[in-house]
């Protein structure tokens, strides 16, 4: 078993914080706690903030599945990207909205 060594996690963690964030802290309050911003889109991407508790249905896990599989994980626009149109987005949120 090996020795957990606390003044070397807190050093590690200090620098941590002091990387150079991607998002700014403006992207970041816009987002409720509980929530994340996803885009949505085939061609133009459009930004939604919907409820962490989606992630947990088989609808939503569907629209992910697909994001994964055309973006796998690195893609341009450096966030949750969900590449289906808008009609259909709605359509998965709204039945998550109503079983919420």
């Amino acid at each position: 078993m090996g020795i957990i060594r606390l003044p070397s996690i807190i050093s590690s963690l200090k620098q941590f914080h002091k990387l150079p964030s991607v998002v700014t802290r403006n992207q970041i309050s816009d987002v409720p706690k509980g929530h994340l911003a996803v885009y949505v889109g085939e061609t133009e991407k459009k930004r939604f903030v919907v409820p962490i508790a989606y992630l947990n249905h088989s609808s939503f896990q569907e629209l992910l599945q697909k994001a994964e599989e055309e973006f796998g994980f690195q893609h341009s626009m450096g966030g949750l990207t969900i590449p289906c149109n808008e009609d259909a987005f709605f359509h998965v949120t709204s039945r998550l909205n109503n079983s919420l």
